[in-house]
């Protein structure tokens, strides 16, 4: 399988079990009486797997991108170059030459 591949799947697992314990915790806390709600619904279970699978979709898109953007290098290394020489830069003088319109 492509590294690429690896990688998507491996941190949409994660954002999926991010979600779970999110989903978790508002429940415990009964967060808007949801957990009242879904305990008392006949189709709760329904209820919170589609409010996992939701809040899943996000949380792997986030974990995706945090987990892209760690992938940076950085630019502070001391052994590498990080330009040219410093040349001071004097203005050339230039003179504008205008031409007598009929205004």
């Amino acid at each position: 399988m492509p590294v690429i591949i690896r990688f998507y799947i491996k941190h949409c697992i994660i954002g999926f079990a991010v979600s779970a314990v999110f989903i978790g915790a508002l429940m415990f806390f009964n967060v808007a009486n949801l957990w009242h709600l879904i305990s008392t619904s006949d189709i709760g279970i329904m209820a919170l797997v589609v409010f996992w699978v939701l809040n899943g979709i996000v949380f792997a898109g986030v974990q995706n991108g945090v987990a892209i953007m760690l992938m940076a290098e950085d630019d502070q290394d001391e052994d590498r170059p990080r330009g040219g020489t410093p040349e001071t830069l004097i203005p050339a003088p230039q003179t504008a030459q205008a031409e007598k319109g009929p205004f």
